[in-house]
């Protein structure tokens, strides 16, 4: 009856028609293009679509799994998008905390990075960071190097140093617009009351503070982390032609002139996607888990961690 009266609590009341109904045409949508183009992609990298192949085979995975140079694009691309991941949020925050009691002017500024194209930023890196660029012209004339060949590489290199600098520009002042979000949203009488009760700075920090902001930062770091491992443009124009990472590599095994390896690029796609979702799986799952934890009986002694028994 509850769902017939429009009062039930599911969504498959009317009331969760309702509430839903609108987003029904955009998800079907989204649905359709996302979910046709994985389609497509996973009926071509097992030949069941496109050039040549007519029939089912897993010849393209195969070679995939004997290719080094596939193994060592797969751990560059992890490596580059964990340690951006990590840094960004934990100097993200920091920011956000030195943010929290400043007033907007400040805030303003260090939204100032977000809306600029990757493009023009990778343009704006180059022309600061290059051997000829700005930085490496005035340490010329300071007299710091005898010439452009004595300036660090910092761009188109093998450590891809310019590619994570790029991200930790980009994507610091993105967490700190979070991390700073959250603290304004949750107050400050939780924290106070942790300092009533004998609570060092630290430890509020660590015991009331950081658990409000850990569900939010979790969800940060996934965006971060997901966009960094996908990017193509940055690691392209900023990195080095060899090695490269698991995009760039997708990308010239697509566009390659032999069109054998059009099904491998697509294959790659495959993993690309599945090592995302797996790795964003697992930090949810870690972090579910320490949740679960924490709320049982013996994960928390029912009195406050920093007082003396």
């Amino acid at each position: 009856m509850n769902s017939l009266n429009g009062r039930g609590s599911g969504p498959v009341g009317l009331k969760g028609i309702r509430q839903y109904g609108p987003l029904l045409p955009a998800l079907g949508l989204v649905g359709l293009l996302y979910g046709g183009g994985l389609l497509l992609a996973l009926a071509q990298s097992v030949g069941l679509y496109g050039l040549g192949e007519r029939g089912f085979t897993l010849q393209g995975y195969g070679e995939l799994l004997r290719d080094a140079e596939v193994g060592g694009s797969l751990l560059l691309s992890l490596r580059i998008a964990l340690l951006a991941t990590g840094l960004a949020l934990l100097l993200g925050l920091g920011l956000a905390l030195l943010l929290r009691g400043v007033g907007g002017w400040a805030i303003w500024l260090g939204q100032l990075t977000l809306p600029i194209p990757h493009l023009v930023g990778v343009a704006g890196m180059l022309l600061l960071l290059g051997p000829s660029g700005w930085l490496a012209r005035l340490a010329f004339q300071l007299g710091w190097i005898a010439s452009d060949q004595d300036f660090p590489l910092w761009v188109n290199d093998r450590g891809y140093v310019g590619v994570l600098l790029y991200w930790l520009w980009k994507e610091i002042p993105f967490a700190a617009l979070v991390a700073l979000t959250l603290l304004r949203g949750m107050g400050s009488e939780l924290e106070q009351q942790a300092r009533l009760l004998g609570a060092s700075a630290a430890q509020t920090f660590w015991y009331v503070t950081l658990p409000l902001l850990r569900p939010g930062l979790l969800a940060t770091g996934i965006l971060i982390f997901g966009f960094v491992f996908s990017a193509f443009e940055v690691p392209l124009l900023l990195g080095p032609t060899y090695p490269r990472t698991l995009p760039v590599l997708i990308y010239q095994r697509f566009t390659h002139i032999n069109l054998e390896q059009r099904q491998q690029a697509v294959a790659l796609g495959i993993i690309l996607l599945a090592v995302s979702a797996a790795v964003v799986s697992l930090i949810g799952g870690l972090f579910a888990a320490r949740v679960s934890f924490l709320q049982l009986p013996f994960g928390s002694a029912g009195r406050s961690p920093w007082r003396k028994p």
